[in-house]
This record gives C-alpha cells, structure tokens and sequence, in this order.
C-alpha cells in the first residue's frame, strides 16, 4: 500500500492536477481549490470515526461484516444528509454565489462517494484482504490520471475545471461498485437498515476521534477558504497559495505514512507496557532530519521550483511557498507526537491543542490575510502548526515523562546552522541552478549520517518492530 500511494499519489499531484491549474490559471483553479477545502472542512460528519471502529470490529469478528455493514450504511446515508444540510447552510452563511454553490454540491458528493469507498475498504482490509485493500487505495487516483490526462492531451485548450471534478465523480462512483460487490461477494444477507439504537452505540465510541479530526482539518485546510473570501482578488490569491502548498502537501505524504506505520506500533508497545523513549527518538529522527533537509533546501531554491513548475504568478508563488514549505517541520514533528499520543488515547488533550490551533489559525488569518494577501495565510499556517507541534511536544514529555536529551538537541541544532550555511553558500556563489539545488541536498543527505543523527541501524530497527506486530 505504502509503495502503491508514494508513486500514484505523486504523479496524480505533479502529473495531473498541477497541469490543470497551469491549463486552467490561477484564478480559475483558485475558485475551486477554495470550494474543495470547504467541503473538505466538513468531511468528518460522513464518518464519525465509524471507519476505524469498523476496520478494527472487523479484524477480530470476521463472521458480523454482514450484519455491520447492513447496519452501518443505513447510517452512512443519514450522515450524507446530514453532511449536506451543514455544507448548504455555511454556503449561504459565507455568502456562496450559485456558481460556487452548484459546484460546491458536485463536491460534496465526491466526498461522500470517498466516504463511503473508505467504509467499504475498512470491512476489506478487516477480513485481511490486504492485496485488493492496497489496489482499492489508489484505483480512484488512477482512474482520475487516465480521464484527466487524456482530457488534457486531447482538449487542453477547451478544458475547464468542471471537467476535473466530474472526472473525480466519475471515478469515486467506479472505485465504489468495484468495492461494494468485492464486500457483497465475501459476506451474506446484506440489505439496509436503521437501527437507531445501533447508531448511537457507534458514535458514542466514536465522537472523539471525530472531534479531533475536525479540528484538525480546520486549521490545516481553512486558509484558502479565507483568502477566497476576505480578498477582491480571492480567486486569484487562492491559486497562488495552491502552487506552494501542492508541494507541501506532497512532502507531508512521507509523513502522513510514517505515521501509519508507527501507529499500531506504539499502540502494541503501550498495551505491553514497553519502553517507548527509543522507538520515539528513532522515528523522530527518521522523520524530522529528512523533513529539515527539504525544507531548507526547497526555502532557499523557491524562484527556481516555482519557475519550472508553474505558469503564472512566479514572484509572489515563490513567496509564499519559501514560508508553507518550513512548515513541514512542524507537520513531521506532529506526525510523531499526535500519533503517540492517540495510540495512547489522550483525545482530550488532542482536542484542547487543536481547538487552540484554529482559534489561532483564525485570528492570525484576519489579521494577516487582508494585509499581506496569501502570504499572510502562509504565515499564519507556519505560526499555528509551529505552536500545535510544540504543546504536542510538552503534553507527550509530562505524560510519558521524556527527559531531555542535550547531547542530542545539540547535535540537531549543530546540524541545522550547517544545512542553513550549506544552502546559503550554494544558492549565492554557485551559478548552475540545478547542481547548486542537488548540491545542498546531497550535502544535507550525507549530513545526516555524518552527524550520526541517522543510520540504517534506525531503519532496522523500525521494520524489526513493524515485523514484530
């Protein structure tokens, strides 16, 4: 699944919905990047972390996926509705014209297909159908590079951006049927059914993790819904704040998988009361040196990316992709943190760092946005995951008792000024662009094992842990 998502996902980014936005302009592509995460904002009402309970109910009683699933869609459908009502009414509330709103209702749609394809994976991957789970987790991207790419080869001049999120239905709604009859053909007596009682049972369980995933989307997504609304220009400022964060959102994959991985680990560890303080320091290291690398090196390179990438607005892009980019540090480090701290399952005190994170988020976007235009959106992101990766830090260290590691903070701090100088001297006295960028990066690369903050031992040691499962 891993391997399947580092290269579908990627291309699908760089391959396919960059090429749109380039198409289509900034503008254009602004307009429904802003309606995308709106709708996105939202998405947790369609599940309510039924998924997770699901993935895991299933894993230990293989012979209830019949009686779940008839029970659980029933459900699934009464969020969709409900998922619908909240979407129209913050339509109207922020002030969607009905262009926006038309499109915002295709949308909502394809989160609800995704939803329910995500449902229907979490029963596939329970009854340990872990090959056709890993093809299911990238036949939507797939379907969408081949509709989407042979639009672009055969009619770029004539595409619009409507033809990007009908190819993105279209593909929801094949993926959907294919895993609807894969369940269908591996349990029996599947029908509808509303069992209130059943309901209220599921997301008694499951209202927190909810809660936090909608918090956290907040603050992580709401950045272009504001710049669209509080700026004349919103569409076209939109757009710009895409070309910096389609790479930042690129990167976070690492991350996001990382993440994946460690968390069953850590879950494993805390129910055997084992010593977690090594398996922390090691994927902390794994996760945090390589994100430092990258991000240094892409900050000082940003007209160079930018300019080779994109089409249009190359200056002002390159500003604000020099300030999202530092914020995958931050991203990394919660990655680590956050997930040991819900494999530990202290939610309450998630939910607390992420209310705090879109109070700020929200605060610092009105008082930035309108100023500084989509470069204050990228400050006020920077700033609000800096600080959520921070309490994150401090609730782990009082909970699980870290100690500070000084020979260690020093040795990360040492290694930070040298990717900093490396990448100075590069980017100032060094004349050939790509040897200057590919320079820095295999300086920092080296780096890292130079001063011994990564080996492979690390790697070893969390695939042996991974095994051990």
């Amino acid at each position: 699944m891993v391997s399947l998502n580092l290269l579908i996902k990627p291309f699908w980014i760089f391959g396919i919905d960059m090429q749109v936005q380039n198409t289509v302009g900034s503008s254009e592509y602004g307009f429904y990047f802003a309606l995308f995460n709106f709708s996105l904002l939202f998405n947790i009402f369609l599940d309510l972390g039924i998924t997770n309970y699901n993935n895991r109910n299933i894993a230990r009683h293989h012979q209830l996926v019949g009686k779940h699933f008839s029970n659980i869609i029933g459900l699934k459908f009464l969020l969709g509705v409900f998922y619908f009502l909240i979407i129209l009414i913050g339509a109207f509330f922020i002030g969607y014209n009905e262009r926006q709103i038309n499109f915002l209702l295709v949308l909502a749609g394809n989160q609800f297909l995704l939803s329910l394809i995500m449902y229907m994976r979490s029963n596939i991957s329970g009854l340990q159908l872990f090959k056709i789970d890993s093809i299911l987790s990238v036949l939507d991207r797939l379907l969408m590079i081949i509709i989407v790419g042979f639009l672009l080869l055969n009619f770029r001049k004539e595409f619009k951006i409507e033809w990007l999120i009908y190819s993105q239905s279209a593909s929801y709604i094949i993926t959907s049927l294919t895993a609807f009859f894969i369940v269908k053909a591996k349990s029996i007596g599947l029908k509808l059914n509303f069992n209130l009682q059943f309901f209220l049972v599921i997301l008694r369980k499951s209202y927190p993790y909810a809660l936090l995933v909608l918090l956290m989307t907040s603050y992580t997504r709401i950045d272009s819904v504001m710049i669209e609304r509080l700026l004349p220009d919103g569409d076209t400022q939109t757009g710009i704040y895409a070309h910096g964060y389609r790479i930042l959102d690129a990167s976070s994959q690492y991350a996001l998988l990382f993440a994946t991985l460690l968390l069953p680990m850590f879950a494993k560890m805390l129910k055997n009361k084992e010593n977690i303080s090594n398996l922390v320091k090691i994927s902390f290291l794994l996760l945090v040196i390589p994100a430092l690398v990258v991000a240094v090196n892409f900050s000082f390179f940003r007209n160079d990316i930018i300019y080779v990438l994109y089409n249009d607005h190359i200056k002002e892009s390159a500003k604000v992709f020099e300030i999202l980019i530092l914020g995958f540090i931050p991203i990394s480090v919660s990655y680590i943190f956050g997930t040991l701290l819900t494999a530990n399952g202290n939610l309450k005190e998630l939910n607390i760092m992420a209310g705090t994170g879109v109070l700020l988020n929200l605060i610092l976007n009105f008082i930035l946005i309108p100023e500084l235009k989509a470069y204050g959106a990228a400050l006020a992101s920077l700033i609000t995951q800096s600080l959520t990766a921070i309490m994150q830090v401090l609730i782990a260290r009082k909970i699980f008792g870290f100690k500070i590691r000084y020979k260690l903070f020093l040795a990360i701090i040492f290694f930070s000024v040298w990717i900093l100088l490396t990448a100075y001297i590069s980017d100032t006295y060094m004349n050939n662009r790509f040897i200057a960028f590919a320079t820095t990066l295999i300086i920092g690369t080296l780096s890292a094992f130079a001063f011994k903050l990564i080996d492979l031992k690390m790697l070893y040691q969390i695939l042996k842990y991974d095994k051990s499962k």
